[in-house]
């Protein structure tokens, strides 16, 4: 058992620190930014809650935090009350938020500095695979550090995987969201193709998904796509932040990605219908709603 802290308690963060205590049996203190969330997860988990970052931290043996942004990590990190603060030496901070490889490099070299280790690990799987405590997480760092870390990570996870140096973990995440782009993209062109054509959606799903178009997007989304239901996991304000970490790297590498930056503008779209809370597979809301 470990002395663990978790920052962050949106609907990535509450369940994987909930796992932390159930799975990995850790004594595990929370922060959030909404104290009363906090204080919901620590009743309804046997664990505590601290008042600030850096409170929540103080002796830990691995510190997560799951934010929104750039901005925010550096906030719970490094900016007052921030939970470098709190750390004692040879505590790792473990990052599950999806932010920039180049924050991710900044705050490897902070935690660095004051005697800690940093790893960059977002994850992917969706609320679904936070609850079920079966996410996928890509990790950058040091190799001994990720050795040190990974049972504690296991708690929430069904695949970890050690990436590269600081940043990689989050430059894998920016191929899985380039990869998931297309994938919904083309999917709902796929079935807005099918409705029009006037196909039974779920019979040409049955067979096709048995076929070389399978994806998890199909098997978990298309019945919600053909139904126009859009309430089920990563709203679209999230992913376009994602697409603009992406295609800002790519600018910055010299990379080519012609599809992710129109399926980024097809996602404004959406925002401008007013789906900017809705999952990113109501790309297909544009495609049903063109020309009303």
């Amino acid at each position: 058992m470990a002395k663990v802290a978790f920052i962050g308690l949106g609907v990535m963060g509450y369940p994987m620190a909930g796992y932390l205590k159930s799975r990995g049996g850790h004594d595990v203190t929370v922060y959030n930014r909404t104290a009363a969330k906090a204080e919901k997860w620590a009743a309804e988990h046997g664990g505590s809650h601290a008042a600030t970052p850096a409170a929540a931290a103080e002796g830990c043996d691995f510190v997560f935090a799951c934010v929104g942004n750039d901005d925010d990590l550096r906030s719970v990190t490094t900016g007052p009350d921030g939970a470098f603060h709190g750390m004692k030496k040879g505590a790792i901070f473990i990052d599950n938020t999806t932010a920039s490889a180049e924050v991710a490099r900044e705050l490897y070299e902070a935690a660095k500095a004051k005697g800690c280790s940093f790893l960059d690990a977002p994850v992917s799987g969706g609320q679904a695979g936070a609850e079920n405590g079966a996410l996928t997480v890509m990790v950058g760092g040091d190799a001994d550090t990720f050795e040190a870390a990974r049972p504690a990570i296991e708690c929430f996870a069904k695949m970890v995987g050690h990436m590269g140096p600081a940043g990689a973990g989050q430059l894998t995440k920016m191929v899985n969201q380039i990869c998931i782009a297309g994938l919904v993209q083309g999917l709902s062109e796929a079935i807005h193709f099918a409705k029009k054509a006037d196909l039974d959606v779920a019979k040409v799903i049955e067979v096709i998904s048995k076929g070389a178009a399978q994806s998890w997007q199909m098997e978990n989304r298309w019945q919600t796509m053909r139904d126009d239901k859009f309430d089920f996991g990563f709203a679209v304000d999230w992913m376009r932040k994602d697409l603009g970490i992406c295609l800002k790297t790519a600018n910055e590498t010299g990379a080519r990605l012609p599809v992710t930056a129109l399926v980024d503008q097809f996602y404004a779209e959406v925002q401008a219908m007013g789906g900017n809370r809705w999952d990113t597979s109501s790309l297909i809301a544009r495609l049903q709603n063109a020309g009303k």
